[in-house]
């Protein structure tokens, strides 16, 4: 974390899935407090791991931009300012490894998200009951997936950013230990996977990197960016910020970077967090 004073506007960059969505599906309160915030003069901006194609244009709607794909994708005000993908040898390799080992994966672009025929049906039966519909919180599954998915047979030349999996019958860092080190691993974002399921991603990208883009692009120092997050891949967005969020039952190396704890979304945590950090008044 960095401490400043500068400007009293502040950058404020939010994780989506635990943070700023309860299951994938955002309480009326946050989505008020955010408004309330860019009404006063801040700039409010989605963090968020989930690529660009899983996200609704009625979330987004509601901020100033946005970082996906965890740092690798970065919009402002509609214009692109990064998109890294997989390099093509070594997302082919990864491709080839997931499909021996029958895993059922995503692989995550601003487009689309791609997937080897079958996994529909596979992630049906496995995420029902853990994920709602961002637009129709009473139906359960996991159709902000479905909806973004494009399947084939061969996906070995998918130019793609990050890659999601949901069933795998080896642990995530055995999966790419014949790598050497390219590929990283996270546990999933996706509430109580367990060790089946995960994140896979180039180490060089994360959110801190995506929040750096932002803040050049607008000329914004670091002292200004206030970040919220639960997971772990938002340790690093955390670290950047002058002022961290961490969110109640989170990880606890995520809670010891933090320097405010929110409640969780379903108790509309980020509404208080806000109100507490004076961002619903004007800068």
């Amino acid at each position: 974390m960095q401490s400043g004073s500068g400007s009293s506007r502040r950058a404020v960059f939010l994780d989506f899935d635990g943070t700023y969505a309860d299951h994938g599906v955002v309480p009326a309160a946050h989505v008020g407090a955010v408004r309330a915030a860019r009404a006063a003069g801040h700039l409010v901006f989605l963090c968020t791991g989930r690529p660009r194609s899983m996200l609704l244009a009625s979330v987004l709607e509601e901020f100033d931009g946005f970082v996906a794909a965890a740092g690798g994708y970065v919009e402002v005000a509609g214009r692109v300012l990064a998109d890294q993908r997989f390099p093509a040898e070594l997302g082919r390799r990864l491709v080839t490894l997931l499909d021996e080992h029958d895993v059922a994966y995503l692989l995550e672009a601003p487009e689309a998200v791609y997937g080897p025929v079958g996994v529909d049906e596979r992630l049906v039966t496995l995420l029902a009951g853990h994920l709602r519909s961002s637009d129709s919180p009473e139906r359960e599954g996991p159709r902000d997936i479905l909806d973004a998915l494009r399947m084939a047979e061969d996906l070995t030349t998918t130019s793609f950013g990050k890659v999601t999996y949901v069933e795998s019958p080896v642990a995530g860092a055995e999966l790419i230990g014949e790598l050497g080190g390219a590929v990283g691993v996270l546990p999933s974002s996706i509430p109580d996977m367990g060790d089946s399921a995960g994140e896979l991603y180039l180490p060089s990208v994360h959110k801190a990197v995506g929040i750096g883009v932002v803040i050049d692009h607008l000329g914004i120092g670091r002292d200004q960016v206030v970040a919220a997050g639960d997971g772990l891949n938002d340790l690093e967005m955390l670290h950047f910020a002058a002022v961290a969020v961490g969110i109640e039952g989170s990880d606890p190396r995520v809670l010891a970077v933090a320097d405010h704890v929110a409640a969780p979304p379903h108790r509309q945590g980020l509404a208080a967090a806000f109100a507490a950090l004076g961002l619903t008044g004007a800068p």
